[in-house]
């Protein structure tokens, strides 16, 4: 094996694929990534944890074929630290010589041999294409309301639907719901076809950072029964879909509520901000005392003392005391795209949901936390 690329395209394509590696695996191949020729001006790098998998393409100069792989983690910071140059990558062994201008390298590495095989190809019966913006701005909304992926259930999952030119996403981790509409170009060949998908909040989490480093700008899905490959400019994410039955989560959103008041965003972050300094990390518990025209906001805990802030809102129904996790109000507060905030409101033991003034479509809704006392 051996080629020359530029250092940039080998970078970006080392940060994408070492998303799927593994540091401390059974299999210390695992932590590598396959760097492999595919003709004379490609070269393939591949990730996997088994779980989720990544391939990228970077366009290369190859004069010997060849396959081979190297520390994901190790080769990135040797990249990152070399001149914007070209990059020569020599197989010799068990070892690669790196070198760039003045730069050489001899990275010892593990024969591709013991790399697991990746099954990239699967039918595209069942397929959509879609634009890439709106899709990842539904990830980044929905995602962080997922239950944790090292739960291993479905409600670490998100579920994804495309009907038509109509993308809906929605995560819940039984304390908070995010569900999301966006209008999407479809470009697929069957665009009155329903797309249905419940796909790990980690891969879609990864999609959304791997998006970043690409130009492309619309997105292809295949899915079979089990597996889904997510297509992206050159870069290919393989993983298996989750199966199951999720909640029927807009059964779980309140038709109405009694109680409405708007919110300026960044006061509200930076008074919760304030307030949770004295919060109890155990329970991360902050009270809203809504009355006319102002928002109370306290927390206590026992160890240190209490806090509390006002701000002024728009608010004209009866006084209400409501409390929530705060980290939870925060997380939606740091994504939603809109200067001021609608809570609305029911009682002190109702689901509430926030939502951006300016966007209609994208919801956020929290369970309170019931207060003693």
């Amino acid at each position: 094996m051996k080629f020359v690329a530029g250092k940039e395209d080998l970078l970006n394509g080392i940060r994408i694929v070492e998303r799927a590696t593994v540091v401390k695996g059974l299999q210390p191949v695992l932590a590598n990534v396959l760097i492999e020729t595919v003709d004379d001006n490609k070269i393939k790098l591949t990730a996997t944890d088994f779980d989720l998998s990544i391939t990228t393409l970077i366009n290369a100069n190859v004069e010997e074929e060849g396959r081979f792989t190297l520390p994901a983690r190790k080769l990135g910071e040797i990249i990152s630290r070399l001149q914007d140059e070209l990059v020569k990558m020599e197989l010799n062994g068990s070892v690669v010589t790196v070198t760039c201008k003045n730069s050489k390298f001899d990275i010892i590495g593990i024969s591709a041999n013991e790399f697991p095989p990746i099954e990239e190809n699967i039918s595209e019966e069942d397929t959509i294409e879609i634009e890439t913006r709106p899709f990842i701005k539904a990830i980044r909304q929905v995602v962080s309301a997922a239950a944790g992926y090292e739960t291993n259930n479905l409600l670490s999952g998100v579920v994804c639907e495309v009907n038509k030119n109509i993308l809906e996403m929605a995560a819940t981790d039984g304390n908070r719901l995010a569900r999301v509409r966006e209008v999407v170009k479809n470009n697929s060949t069957d665009a009155e076809k329903v797309f249905e998908m419940l796909i790990s909040s980690k891969v879609l989490a990864e999609l959304s950072k791997i998006s970043l480093l690409t130009e492309s700008e619309t997105i292809k899905i295949c899915k079979e029964m089990k597996k889904i490959v997510i297509t992206v400019d050159k870069t290919k994410i393989i993983t298996r879909l989750m199966q199951g039955q999720f909640p029927k989560y807009n059964q779980l959103i309140p038709q109405s509520f009694p109680k409405e008041a708007v919110v300026d965003k960044n006061n509200l972050i930076l008074a919760l901000e304030r307030v949770a300094v004295m919060v109890s990390e155990k329970n991360s518990i902050v009270k809203f005392d809504f009355t006319d025209g102002s928002l109370k906001l306290s927390g206590d805990s026992p160890e240190a003392g209490n806090s509390q802030d006002t701000i002024d809102i728009k608010y004209t129904g009866e006084p209400l005391t409501i409390a929530f996790n705060y980290k939870f109000i925060l997380e939606f507060l740091k994504i939603a795209e809109s200067e001021e905030i609608k809570v609305q409101l029911n009682t002190p033991l109702s689901a509430t949901v926030f939502a951006p003034c300016s966007d209609e479509d994208y919801l956020y809704l929290v369970m309170p936390v019931q207060l003693r006392g």
